[in-house]
């Protein structure tokens, strides 16, 4: 291959990645939230699970919630109007940030994976996430951030 060739499909290349990866951020359901913390819980709204991309009312299976003094973000998991699961994105291996693919959570360090009740589906990691209580309480989630 020439040398121009080469530069010219190399360009494409670079090119068809970048849309290809803007394309999938704008698909992805993920969704960031940043939550506030009022005594010892970290509240958010049922709103943060409606989903943008719909002109009726559909909702995310999930978002992740953040917050500047938590150290890992939370996990909340919608099952149904009144039930949820919250759990901390902290690997029970080593401790590495988890990252959230729908209804599993995987470590990028070692490929731990859990389900979105923190129970471990394969290792290294042997023990369960970090579950929090939620409590509804008008539209308003609150997950307990204290030890029981």
């Amino acid at each position: 291959m020439h040398r121009k060739q080469f530069i010219k499909h190399c360009g494409f290349a670079c090119a068809g990645a970048t849309i290809g990866l803007s394309f999938l951020n704008g698909c992805a359901s993920r969704k960031t939230v940043t939550g506030k913390i009022v005594d010892s819980d970290l509240v958010i709204t049922t709103e943060n699970f409606l989903s943008e991309k719909s002109a009726q009312s559909t909702y995310r299976k999930y978002i992740v919630v953040a917050h500047d003094q938590l150290r890992y973000p939370i996990y909340v998991y919608r099952f149904s109007d009144n039930k949820y699961y919250a759990v901390l994105m902290q690997c029970t291996h080593q401790g590495a940030e988890l990252q959230a693919f729908g209804d599993r959570l995987q470590c990028p360090a070692h490929d731990s994976e859990f389900n979105f009740k923190g129970e471990v589906l394969n290792g290294p990691a042997n023990e369960s996430l970090r579950s929090f209580p939620v409590v509804i309480d008008n539209n308003l989630l609150k997950i307990s951030l204290k030890y029981v």
